[in-house]
């Protein structure tokens, strides 16, 4: 009986080891998802804004079960948690934009999930097919002027991006105080919006999500690689259009 539990529990810890971290992400993404769309999204002010492109449109930078398992299980879940928090409460008259300006003074939990909500709104409309490449108009202009050349902004904004410890984002904001452009990250789902020590404030003109659930199906723990994958789809018509109401309001 010794013998046999003995082989059994070898076996079992013989397959285990056969079996890669990214098949086991797989697998706990793949539940994710189901379990998702199986739930309905909590009632409230708070909507899931379909993706502007089909899941595929990325490809082959970021694939489309990434952008399935991203949209329809993250962000869905934030947007349900989001109204689940605010149900019955005062924050649940407020924007996003309020509720973001407020961040220091919400809790934890709308917090995290409104900044979830807006940084996934903002992330799918600043990526697009057939896009990448480099800005043009006034949004060159300013980077070239504040960074000394796009390569050199290329350069501290994938630094920023890979040097983010843990979960977060990467970002391009408009900084209105010194009139011209910054590159900062953030933890977490935390935002450049959000009234909290030690973030610099500014209004987003691009960002990245750094959070491994955005990338480790297609690149594991190789967040370089995903974020060099990153400039062949931002939408940098979407990024100037950003740029130039940012510096009119």
């Amino acid at each position: 009986m010794l013998k046999r539990d003995f082989l059994k529990n070898g076996l079992l810890t013989m397959v285990g080891a056969l079996v890669s971290p990214a098949v086991l992400a797989r697998a706990h993404d793949e539940q994710l998802l189901r379990e998702a769309r199986a739930t309905p999204i909590a009632d409230g002010p708070f909507t899931l804004p379909p993706l502007p492109y089909a899941f595929n449109a990325l490809e082959p930078h970021i694939d489309a079960r990434t952008m399935e398992i991203h949209h329809d299980a993250h962000h869905k879940t934030y947007v349900s948690k989001l109204n689940e928090a605010v149900a019955g409460k005062p924050e649940e008259k407020l924007t996003l934009a309020q509720l973001l300006a407020s961040a220091s003074k919400q809790p934890d939990v709308i917090r995290n999930n409104a900044g979830g909500h807006w940084n996934h709104s903002f992330f799918w409309q600043l990526l697009a097919p057939k896009s990448g490449g480099q800005p043009t108009g006034a949004l060159a202009t300013a980077i070239n002027k504040d960074f000394g050349s796009f390569d050199k902004f290329n350069e501290e904004f994938t630094k920023a991006a890979t040097g983010r410890f843990g979960s977060g984002w990467a970002w391009l904001i408009y900084d209105a105080k010194a009139g011209k452009l910054a590159i900062t990250s953030t933890p977490n789902q935390d935002n450049p919006l959000m009234d909290l020590p030690g973030i610099q404030r500014g209004t987003p003109v691009l960002g990245l999500d750094v959070w491994e659930h955005a990338y480790y199906l297609k690149y594991q723990n190789k967040r370089p690689d995903y974020v060099k994958a990153y400039w062949n789809v931002v939408n940098w018509s979407e990024a100037g259009k950003r740029y130039e109401a940012a510096k009119k309001a």
